[in-house]
C-alpha cells in the first residue's frame, strides 16, 4: 500500500463498481497491510449481498464503521439471535455510523446500490473462528441466506 491514500469520489466509485460486478455483490479495498495494528478499508455491498451475522471476540476488535454512500442496515442481536436493535445508517441520513465494543452480535444488510462504509477495527487479521459466526444464522451460499437477507432488507422499508 502506498503510503497516503486519498479517499475520493473516484476510488469510492471503483470499488462500488467492483462489489456490483462480483458474484457475492461485495467488496473491501484495504488500507492496510494484513498485518498492521489498525485495519482500514472500504466497505461495498449491493442489496442482496449476505454477510452472516458475526462478533469479534477478543477484547481489542471494537469495529467502527460510517457509511461514505448509500444506506445500510445494522442489525443487533443477543446470543440467540432476537434481534435487539436496528438502525439505518445513511450517508446523509441522522445516523451515518456505529461504534461495537467487541463481542456483540451484529449484522449489515444494503439499503441501497453503491453503498460504501468506511470501517476500522484493530489488526493484526486472524481468521474469524466458528464460535464468531452466528451459530442461528445460515452460512453464506446456504440456501435459506437468501430469503433471510430479503427478510432483514425488509426491515427497513
Amino acid at each position: 500500500m502506498k503510503s497516503t491514500v486519498w479517499i475520493s469520489d473516484a476510488l469510492i466509485g471503483d470499488v462500488a463498481r467492483e462489489a456490483m460486478e462480483s458474484p457475492r455483490l461485495r467488496k473491501n479495498r484495504n488500507l492496510h497491510e494484513m498485518d498492521d495494528p489498525v485495519h482500514r478499508l472500504l466497505n461495498a455491498l449491493e442489496p442482496g449481498t449476505y454477510i452472516r451475522p458475526h462478533r469479534h471476540l477478543e477484547a481489542s476488535k471494537a469495529e467502527t464503521a460510517i457509511v461514505l454512500t448509500g444506506a445500510v442496515g445494522i442489525l443487533i442481536f443477543d446470543e440467540r439471535g432476537a434481534l435487539l436493535e436496528k438502525r439505518r445508517l445513511s450517508a446523509g441520513g441522522p445516523d451515518r455510523g456505529v461504534g461495537m465494543a467487541a463481542g456483540v452480535w451484529h449484522g449489515f444488510v444494503a439499503l441501497e446500490p453503491g453503498t460504501v462504509f468506511f470501517e476500522t477495527k484493530a489488526g493484526p487479521y486472524v481468521p474469524p473462528t466458528e464460535e464468531e459466526s452466528a451459530p442461528w444464522a445460515p452460512p453464506e451460499g446456504d440456501p435459506e441466506a437468501a430469503a433471510l437477507e430479503k427478510t432483514w432488507r425488509a426491515l427497513f422499508s
